[in-house]
């Protein structure tokens, strides 16, 4: 009887660590699991590399600050960062914390740090200063995509000059080719009108040409540019991929794409799931930041 009880234990312990709880998972673009080890390998061989992101997953955090470690060790220090997150016009701020002139308390005083900062996006930021790396503003402000999706591109126009050059050059081109508009004009609806429509769609092309312009301004030869984007910038080789390849197509660039999913073994999706060069999947229940 001692016996059958020590088995049944033996058979519920190994059942129980048989379970497996992923936290993500790479693939290649051809649906391939690719070990973080070879996913850095090959990053180092792009100039620029778009890392998409959900902003309130931890996990996504985590991985964007340990992949751009090691890709620091893998190039040796020839990396730039870059980041959605930051607005050009506190690139003044950014530089005086990342050169020791300002501490925290000072930055987050006189730049408009997004409200996750702290868990989020400090830890890429400190790794930058510590490491004496440039890390690059590339947003537009917030005010003058929101005066363009309230008033219209053109509205542009009427800035200064001091202030335009804060966003890309006038004037910005906006089209429905782009990858991810179409899905912005579908999602407003039928019935939305035409004009707040494409002022909408236009408020995110700002966006989406200042940090292309932002990129491609402070490239540097043999150095990789790490941007860090919300996933829609840059999802189906859209956003800012695509605005960079109308104005420098032989670029060799890479967009890590993220999504989510209930499937404990994390496989790709079999729904809304479009590859770009590589994809990361992190469970659905991931814990979240905010």
């Amino acid at each position: 009887m001692k016996n059958i009880f020590l088995t049944i234990l033996l058979v519920v312990f190994c059942s129980v660590n048989a379970q497996k709880f992923k936290a993500y998972q790479f693939y290649n673009q051809k649906g391939k699991e690719i070990k973080p080890e070879k996913l850095v390998r090959e990053l180092a061989e792009y100039d620029v590399v778009f890392f998409g992101e959900n902003h309130n997953s931890s996990i996504n955090h985590w991985l964007q600050l340990k992949i751009t470690e090691a890709l620091f060790e893998k190039k040796k220090g020839q990396i730039i960062l870059g980041a959605e997150m930051f607005e050009r016009d506190n690139q003044v701020q950014l530089n005086q914390y990342l050169n020791g002139k300002f501490d925290a308390k000072t930055l987050k005083d006189s730049a408009r740090l997004w409200n996750n900062y702290a868990t989020d996006y400090k830890p890429l930021v400190d790794f930058a200063k510590a490491k004496k790396l440039n890390f690059i503003a590339t947003n537009i402000p917030r005010k003058y995509a929101s005066q363009t999706a309230k008033e219209g591109l053109e509205s542009l126009n009427n800035l200064s000059e001091k202030e335009k050059t804060y966003i890309a050059q006038l004037p910005i081109k906006v089209t429905l080719d782009t990858p991810g508009y179409p899905e912005m004009k579908t999602m407003m609806g039928d019935h939305a009108d035409g004009t707040k429509v494409m002022n909408f769609i236009s408020a995110q092309a700002t966006k989406d040409a200042t940090m292309a312009e932002s990129i491609l301004k402070n490239l540097e030869a043999g150095k990789t540019f790490i941007h860090y984007n919300g996933n829609y910038h840059s999802k189906e080789f859209g956003g800012i991929y695509w605005y960079i390849k109308q104005k420098n197509p032989n670029l060799k660039m890479a967009v890590i794409s993220v999504f989510e999913s209930e499937n404990p073994e994390l496989k790709v999706p079999e729904k809304d799931y479009i590859p770009t060069d590589f994809n990361l999947i992190i469970p659905a229940d991931m814990t979240k930041t905010f």
